[in-house]
C-alpha cells in the first residue's frame, strides 16, 4: 500500500497572516500636528477633547495601518480586538500607554512594532479616545470587516514595475494567465492574502531521467515509488522514484522570501496594480 507523503509543511503561514493584518501604507503623515492634550488623571482619558486637526490626523494614521486588525472605527476587525473597550486605552493618558504598545509590539499576540513619531503617536491616541468616548459602553458591538477602499492606498504603475522587476512575480504568474481577471474574482482582504500567501497553491516538481531529460510540471502525485506531474501542456506523467531523481518546490517559497523584502510601498503597490487586473465589461471571462 503506497504511504502518500505531505510535500510541503509551512511554518511561515502565520508570517503572512501577520502581514496581512498589519500591512502599512506609504504615504506620508503631516509632520505638524498640535501637542496632544494630557490629562490630570492617570487612570483615564474619557473627558478629554482634542483639537479636530489632531484627531483627524490620528484617524487617517489608523485607518491606514491598524483598520486592517481593529477596524476603521476602532471598534474591532477581522483579527484585532475592540479598543473603546480597551483597559489599556480607558487608562492611557495623552498616548503613554498606547505609544508603548504600538512601538514595542506584542509579537505573542501576532502584532509588530511600528515606528511612529511622537507627533502621530499624539494623533493616533486622540482618535481612539475620541473613538472610545463616541462609543461609551453601551454600543451593540459587533466587529467590522476592511473596506475595498482601505487596500487601494497604492501606486498600481508602480506595482506593476515592482511586479515585473524586483518582486520576481513575473516568474511564475501572468497577468494574461493565471492572474486574468483575478481583481474579478477576489476583492479587498482576500485578495491580499492571496497575494501574500496563497494558501492552496499547487508545489512543482522537477524530475531529471537517467538520460538528462528534465521535465517540470505541477506536483499530481507523491508517494514512497512514484512521482507524477502535469506537465506545461497539460498531460499526466509519472516515474518510479527509483528511476529518476526530483526536487520539489512547493511553489510558495518566493511568496515567503518576499516576507522580509517587502517594503510598506511595495505591498500597497502591488495591490493596486492587482486591483488593475479586471476582464473589460463584455469580454469573455478567465477560465
Amino acid at each position: 500500500m503506497n504511504l502518500l507523503r505531505s510535500t510541503f509543511h509551512w511554518t511561515a503561514q502565520s508570517t503572512a497572516l501577520l502581514l496581512v493584518s498589519f500591512v502599512v501604507a506609504a504615504a506620508q503623515m503631516p509632520t505638524h500636528t498640535p501637542p496632544v492634550p494630557i490629562p490630570n488623571s492617570k487612570s483615564s482619558s474619557a473627558s478629554t477633547s482634542y483639537p479636530p486637526a489632531l484627531v483627524q490626523s490620528g484617524s487617517d494614521l489608523f485607518r491606514r495601518d491598524c483598520s486592517f486588525c481593529h477596524g476603521r472605527d476602532a471598534g474591532g476587525g477581522e483579527s484585532g480586538p475592540d479598543l473603546t473597550r480597551s483597559r489599556l486605552v480607558t487608562e492611557d493618558a495623552g498616548g503613554n500607554k498606547i505609544g508603548l504598545v504600538v512601538r514595542n509590539g506584542r509579537p505573542d499576540k501576532g502584532m509588530p512594532r511600528f515606528d511612529f513619531s511622537d507627533e502621530e503617536i499624539a494623533g493616533l491616541a486622540a482618535f481612539i479616545h475620541t473613538q472610545q468616548n463616541d462609543a461609551g459602553h453601551a454600543k451593540a458591538g459587533g466587529r467590522k470587516g476592511v473596506d475595498v477602499s482601505d487596500l487601494q492606498t497604492g501606486n498600481a504603475e508602480a506595482g506593476k514595475q515592482y511586479f515585473n522587476g524586483a518582486g520576481g512575480c513575473a516568474t511564475c504568474h501572468s497577468p494574461t494567465g493565471d492572474l486574468a481577471d483575478i481583481a474579478s474574482r477576489y476583492q479587498g482582504l482576500e485578495l491580499e492574502e492571496r497575494m501574500l500567501y496563497p494558501k492552496h497553491v499547487k508545489p512543482k516538481v522537477t524530475v531529471t531521467m537517467a538520460s538528462g531529460e528534465i521535465v517540470t510540471g505541477t506536483l499530481d502525485y507523491l508517494d514512497e515509488f512514484t512521482v507524477g506531474l502535469i506537465d506545461p501542456t497539460g498531460v499526466y506523467r509519472s516515474w518510479r522514484t527509483s528511476d529518476v531523481k526530483y526536487k520539489v518546490d512547493p511553489g510558495l517559497n518566493a511568496h515567503v522570501e518576499l516576507f522580509g523584502k517587502y517594503t510598506d510601498a511595495d505591498i500597497h503597490n502591488l495591490m493596486a496594480y492587482l486591483q488593475t487586473l479586471r476582464q473589460a465589461p463584455g469580454s469573455a471571462p478567465a477560465p
